[in-house]
């Protein structure tokens, strides 16, 4: 099978989570939402017990998230959410301004008919949610996984497994400053989100590399731009 046939984030039916990878995503969520603020101390025995689970695999979980960026690991300190700032933000859409349009430039390059369906049905599923609308906390969640889909589909013919790990990070990252200084406000700013993917999915199905990097490019500066407006308040 053509790796570009193959769907991106749909793990085996017969994979089973671990508790460290279960543990990892409840902190996760956790971390992007909100709910473990920025630069908040980690402290083991709390979250021990409100998780109900061990340190060995507490420590494991926070360990990824390290690995990731969300939490930092301070010596003889334990553990504390990693901060916010301007600069960091900036640092992440730079490099995602880097690896994402050469991750999109070589999918389109090499993405075969089932790349196409999976990318059409990616955006089918996120305009879905578009409509519906993002009213509730499980209807924001619905549309962040149609969303972080979308965009991993778009990439996801590069054939290059590296990079793709690179830009999911940095995805994450910047989709944290989107959650934490734009979901109260995402309403009253003026751009058109479903339009700007709908304009760089049609380029990229058309094999317009040059407006599909165009539109991409502009889809991320203009989000850092959102973000920098409410973080510098």
């Amino acid at each position: 099978m053509n790796a570009a046939t193959v769907p991106v984030d749909l793990p085996s039916p017969q994979a089973r989570p671990t508790l460290a990878t279960t543990i990892t995503k409840q902190l996760r969520d956790a971390i992007m939402n909100g709910e473990l603020k920025a630069g908040e101390k980690l402290r083991l025995d709390i979250l021990r017990k409100s998780l109900g689970v061990s340190l060995s695999p507490l420590r494991e979980a926070l360990s990824r998230l390290g690995s990731e960026g969300l939490v930092l690991i301070e010596d003889q300190r334990g553990y504390r959410v990693a901060p916010v700032s301007a600069d960091n933000l900036q640092e992440i859409i730079c490099l995602r301004l880097i690896c994402e349009p050469l991750a999109l430039t070589h999918s389109i390059e090499k993405g075969d008919d089932a790349w196409e369906e999976l990318l059409v049905a990616s955006l089918h599923t996120l305009q879905k949610y578009d409509r519906l609308g993002r009213n509730t906390p499980q209807a924001m969640e619905a549309w962040e996984r149609a969303h972080k889909k979308f965009h991993a589909q778009l990439i996801g013919a590069c054939g290059m497994p590296v990079l793709l790990q690179f830009c999911s990070r940095l995805h994450d990252l910047s989709d944290r400053y989107r959650r934490l200084f734009l979901r109260e406000t995402h309403s009253a700013i003026k751009r058109n989100v479903p339009e700007e993917h709908r304009l760089i999915t049609e380029s990229a199905l058309r094999g317009d590399v040059k407006g599909a990097c165009t539109h991409l490019r502009e889809h991320i500066q203009t989000s850092k731009i959102n973000i920098s407006n409410v973080l510098s308040v």
